[in-house]
């Protein structure tokens, strides 16, 4: 007796760890579609050619924070000729297997002084992926000031996308400082674009 419930506890934790490897991939899927439904250069048929890495639980990963006081900026180059002044918030300390790396998470200085997105925090980075199986200029993830609690915070790279200059060069896009370059592969979040748009 002591043997079958010992093997029914264990069948019940494999259940719902799957059951709930499921849902979180449900989750993603579900955030990627209405990703390609509102995005804001992609349109009508060209919105087939998105393409995304498989949901992989291993790139959500929980990172301990430290704030970082910036009170003078620096200008992010972009992919044009506009400036733009983002502020170091705080580094993300995280690991990825038995691999230990840091993301700077950056403010942008004009958002900032929006209401809508005065709490926008960002994330651009680049990976082994960048150039090969996603866009060459890196990607980014987003992130709101309250995301961090006690320190704390969830980067999910399964959310990772493209700037809108992979689809358009009319677009200024932040170029991912050399301090966010990763040397890993982040086989998550979008890939390259199946079509070339310019």
């Amino acid at each position: 007796m002591k043997l079958f419930f010992t093997g029914f506890l264990l069948f019940l934790s494999a259940f719902f760890v799957a059951e709930g490897q499921k849902t979180y991939a449900s989750t993603i899927q579900s955030f990627q579609k209405a990703y390609v439904k509102t995005h804001g250069v992609v349109q009508k048929n060209d919105k087939k050619y998105f393409r995304f890495f498989a949901v992989d639980a291993r790139f959500k990963v929980a990172a301990n924070f430290t704030r970082i006081t910036d009170t003078v900026g620096f200008i992010m180059k972009t992919s044009g000729k506009t400036p733009q002044k983002y502020y170091r918030y705080g580094v993300a300390a995280f690991k990825i297997g038995d691999s230990s790396f840091k993301l700077i998470i950056y403010q942008g200085a004009e958002l900032m002084q929006t209401i809508l997105y005065k709490n926008h925090l960002f994330v651009p980075f680049t990976d082994l992926t960048s150039g090969e199986e996603s866009y060459g200029a890196g990607r980014y993830v987003d992130l709101e000031i309250d995301d961090i609690v006690n320190n704390k915070l969830v980067l999910d790279f399964n959310e990772a996308y493209s700037p809108y200059c992979a689809y358009s060069d009319e677009y200024n896009c932040p170029i991912p400082p050399r301090e966010n370059y990763l040397t890993i592969a982040i086989t998550a979040g979008e890939k390259n674009f199946a079509k070339k748009m310019y």
